[in-house]
C-alpha cells in the first residue's frame, strides 16, 4: 500500500527534538547551565539526586523572565537570544529555542522565575503537557527543575550508564563550563553532596582564567604550563599548555573553547597534535586549554544540535595559529621540565620495590655489549682522566671544584655515574641529567636548524613513479605541491586522476611513494592539512640525532659535562629527549634532606 504522509502531533516532534538535543542528563545540565550563564548569572547552583535521573534542579542569579515569558520560553523556536536575521552573527550560547521545550517532552519540567522589580511566576510541563503559569515566590533569577527525566520514554532509561558514570558525566560537563567562564561562580551537589566548588574568581580576565583553571585542573597544571597569547588575522588564541614532560595517557586534559564555546572538533585536536608533534612519546598526549576567539562571522556553530562542532570560514588560518604558538613556545620553554618528572622520583626513593629488579629498562641504542667491552671502547673515544678526579668501575667524581655554574638553572656538573647519568649541584638542590637523551635532542635540534636554513635535498627518481587517484584526490593533492616540494617530494599532474612522483626527499632511501601520497590524503580529508611528510624526515632526523650524540657508557671530563649542561639551558625543547622521556630531574635540597629525615 502507498504510504500516507502525516503531519507529526507536537508531543511527538518534542520527544524526537528531545533525542537530538538530551542524550543523558549531562546534555540537560549543560542547556539549563548555558541558558543561565546567557541570561548573565553570576552565581549557578546545579543539583542532581540519582546521576540526573531522578532530579535537575538549576538555580541561578540572572535577569529572569516574567509571567508573560514562561509559557512563551516552553514553545519550540521561541528564544530572547536570536532576531533571525543573522545566523552567523550567534554570541549567545543558545539560539535554537529547544531546550526548554525538548526536556518538557520527555520529563517532569517546572520553571520559576522572577525579574528584578517584576513578581514571581512558576509554570510546569508533564510529557510535553504544559500547565497553567501561577505566582510563585522566588528571588531574582530563574529556577529550573527536572524530575524524572526520560520517564516519557522509557526506551531510553535503557541505554543509561550507571548512576556513579552520570554523575561523573554531569561533574565533566559543569567543571568544561566553569573554566570558560572564571568570574562565575559554579556549585554541584549530588545527592545532597557538594562535588564541584569554583567561587567566581577576581580581577583581569587572564588572571582570572589562571586562577580558574588552578582549582578545575589541578596546581600541578598551572605549574607545568606555558601561557599562550597570539595572533593572526583577527584570530586571537590564548590559554595554557602544558610541557611535554607533563603528558596524559589519554585525552582527557584536552579542552578546547571557540568563542568561549567548548567544542570536540578534529580541527582543532590534529592542531594540537601536531604542535607536540616531535616532543611526545608514543601513547602519550598533551594537556592544554585553548581558547579561539574570532568574529562570529568567521566560524558557524549551527552545525548540530548539542552544538560541540563547530565549522571554520577559513580552517586553516585557525590550524596554523594553534601549530605555529605551540612550537614557538614549547621552543621557547627551553630546557623546562615537568615539576612532577622529580615529585616521581622522590616518591620512587619513599617507595622503593621490594621484588627484585629483573633488569634495568631498555631504551633506544641501549642494546651493546657487556660493560667491560663498552669501557674499553669508550676509553679510545673519551678524554684522558683529568686530575682532580676520583674515577670507580662506576663513576667519576670531582674533587672540590668552583661554584662558577651553581647559580645556572643546571648547576655545576659534579659527578658522571654509570657513565650515563651527570650530576650536577644547583643553588637549591641537585639535578640528574640523562647524557645520551639530552645530546641527543641537541643534535636533533641542530639537524633541524639546518635542514630549515639548506632545504631538504632532493632526490631525482631514475623512474618516476605514477599514481593513480580519483580526480577530486589529485586536486586535493596537487594543492599543496608547493609545501611538499619544500619537503623534497615533487609531484606533478599526468593527466585524469593520476600524478607522477619525479623526486622523493634524498634521506628517505626506502621511500612508499604510493602508501606516502594516500596518507597524506587521508590527513587532507580528516583535518584539512598534512604533517606526514614532515613527520617521516623528522624521524629520519631523530635516528640521525641518536646515532651522532654522546653514547651511554661514555667517560665525560668535567668540562665536557658543563658543556652540555650549557647548551641544554640555551636549546629549544632540550627538557625532553626525541621521544618523550625528560632529559632531566631536579631534586630540591629540602625534599632530599626529608628523605633523611633532616626536616619536618
Amino acid at each position: 500500500m502507498r504510504p500516507i504522509i502525516r503531519q507529526l502531533d507536537e508531543s511527538t516532534a518534542n520527544r524526537i527534538a528531545a533525542g537530538e538535543v538530551v542524550e543523558r542528563p549531562a546534555s540537560a545540565v549543560k542547556e539549563l547551565v548555558e541558558n543561565a550563564l546567557d541570561a548573565g548569572a553570576m552565581r549557578i547552583d546545579i543539583a542532581i539526586e540519582e546521576g540526573g535521573k531522578r532530579l535537575i534542579r538549576v538555580t541561578d542569579d540572572g535577569c529572569g523572565m516574567t509571567p508573560d515569558d514562561l509559557p512563551l520560553a516552553l514553545c519550540r523556536h521561541a528564544t530572547s537570544k536570536i532576531d533571525g536575521s543573522d545566523l552567523l552573527a550567534i554570541t549567545s550560547f543558545g539560539f535554537r529555542g529547544e531546550a526548554l521545550p525538548s526536556l518538557g517532552a520527555v520529563g517532569r519540567l517546572t520553571i520559576t522565575s522572577r525579574v528584578a522589580g517584576g513578581d514571581g511566576a512558576a509554570i510546569g510541563v508533564i510529557a510535553g503537557k504544559p500547565v497553567d503559569t501561577r505566582p510563585a515566590a522566588a528571588n531574582q533569577g530563574t529556577v529550573v527543575e527536572l524530575r524524572d527525566l526520560f520517564f516519557a520514554t522509557p526506551a531510553r532509561l535503557k541505554f543509561m550508564r550507571s548512576e556513579r558514570a552520570e554523575t561523573q558525566a554531569v561533574a565533566d560537563t559543569v567543571r568544561r563550563l566553569a573554566m570558560a567562564q572564571p568570574h562565575v561562580g559554579f556549585c554541584l551537589t549530588a545527592d545532597g553532596r557538594e562535588i564541584f566548588r569554583a567561587d567566581a574568581e577576581q580581577g583581569r580576565l587572564i588572571e582570572a582564567l589562571q586562577a580558574r583553571l588552578a582549582r578545575v585542573m589541578g596546581r600541578d597544571f598551572i605549574d607545568n604550563a606555558i601561557p599562550l597569547d597570539a595572533e593572526r588575522d583577527g584570530v586571537t588564541l590564548a590559554g595554557f599548555a602544558a610541557l611535554p614532560t607533563y603528558s596524559r595517557g589519554a585525552a582527557v586534559a584536552q579542552h578546547l573553547y571557540v568563542n568561549g564555546r567548548p567544542v570536540r572538533d578534529k580541527l582543532l585536536t590534529g592542531a594540537l597534535r601536531a604542535g607536540y608533534m616531535d616532543v611526545l612519546a608514543p601513547g602519550r598526549h598533551p594537556a592544554a586549554v585553548l581558547y579561539l576567539d574570532c568574529d562570529p562571522q568567521q566560524v558557524d556553530v549551527n552545525v548540530h544540535p548539542a552544538k560541540a562542532e563547530v565549522r571554520f570560514r577559513d580552517p586553516q588560518a585557525a590550524r596554523g595559529l594553534i601549530v605555529g604558538t605551540l612550537r614557538r613556545a614549547l621552543s621557547g620553554a627551553g630546557h623546562r621540565a615537568s615539576s612532577t618528572v622529580g615529585d616521581a622520583t622522590l616518591a620512587a626513593f619513599r617507595h622503593a620495590p621490594t621484588e627484585p629488579e629483573v633488569g634495568p629498562r631498555r631504551y633506544q641504542m641501549d642494546d651493546r655489549p657487556s660493560g667491560s667491552a663498552l669501557r674499553a671502547g669508550f676509553d679510545l673515544q673519551g678524554p684522558a682522566p683529568q686530575p682532580g678526579f676520583a674515577e670507580t668501575p662506576s663513576a667519576r667524581f670531582e674533587q672540590g671544584g668552583d661554584d662558577i655554574h651553581t647559580d645556572a638553572p643546571l648547576g655545576a656538573a659534579r659527578a658522571q655515574i654509570h657513565e650515563n647519568y651527570i650530576i650536577a649541584q644547583t643553588a637549591d638542590g641537585l639535578v640528574i641529567v640523562d647524557q645520551h637523551a639530552a645530546h641527543e635532542r641537541l643534535v636533533y635540534e641542530r639537524l633541524k636548524s639546518q635542514a630549515t636554513e639548506t632545504g631538504i635535498p632532493s632526490q631525482a627518481l631514475l623512474i618516476p613513479e605514477i599514481v593513480e587517484l580519483c580526480p577530486s584526490d589529485a586536486a586535493r593533492l596537487l594543492s599543496i605541491t608547493d609545501q611538499l616540494a619544500q619537503l623534497g617530494l615533487v609531484i606533478e599532474p599526468f593527466g585524469g586522476g593520476a600524478v607522477i612522483v619525479r623526486e622523493v626527499p634524498a634521506m628517505l632511501a626506502r621511500l612508499d611513494a604510493r602508501a606516502l601520497l594516500r596518507d597524506i590524503l587521508d590527513d587532507l580529508a580528516d583535518q584539512g592539512a598534512s604533517d606526514r611528510l614532515k613527520a617521516r624526515i623528522d624521524a629520519v632526523l631523530s635516528s640521525m640525532a641518536c646515532h651522532g650524540s654522546v653514547r651511554s657508557g661514555r667517560r665525560m671530563a668535567a668540562d665536557e659535562m658543563n658543556a652540555l649542561l650549557r647548551q641544554m639551558e640555551q636549546t629549544p625543547k632540550s627538557g625532553q629527549c626525541n621521544h618523550g622521556r625528560p632529559t632531566w630531574v631536579k631534586l630540591r635540597l629540602a625534599d632530599i634532606e626529608r628523605l633523611f629525615g633532616r626536616k619536618d
